[in-house]
């Protein structure tokens, strides 16, 4: 169930059923993570952080309030990195403009 805006897919995709994991596609290196392990989700519009235990998932973008609620239901299935010309989208539609994924300091 991808939501469309000005014939501009998200960079992510959701599923009606709860997926198992949360892959996420970078361009030079792929994450998969159990979303079992999910800790919580915070930001707004511009940056989001997600938190398993052992990594840290942050987003920028633009419209990213779709991708909090999409979080909340647990219905994202993959997220994906743009290639260098999507990450210059205008703001108008939501979009991911950079991933990083770190993992997490041991206390």
């Amino acid at each position: 169930m991808n939501r469309v805006l000005a014939d501009k897919p998200k960079k992510w995709e959701t599923r009606q059923e709860r997926p198992s994991i949360l892959e996420i596609v970078l361009l030079k290196r792929t994450y998969v993570l159990p979303w079992s392990q999910f800790l919580y989700a915070e930001g707004d519009q511009e940056e989001v952080r997600i938190a398993f235990p052992m990594h840290e998932v942050t987003i920028r973008g633009a419209g990213l309030q779709l991708l909090m609620a999409d979080l909340a239901a647990q219905r994202i299935g993959q997220l994906h990195e743009p290639s260098r010309p999507d990450q210059f989208e205008d703001g108008r539609v939501p979009c991911i403009r950079e991933i990083r994924v770190s993992k997490m300091e041991e206390r």
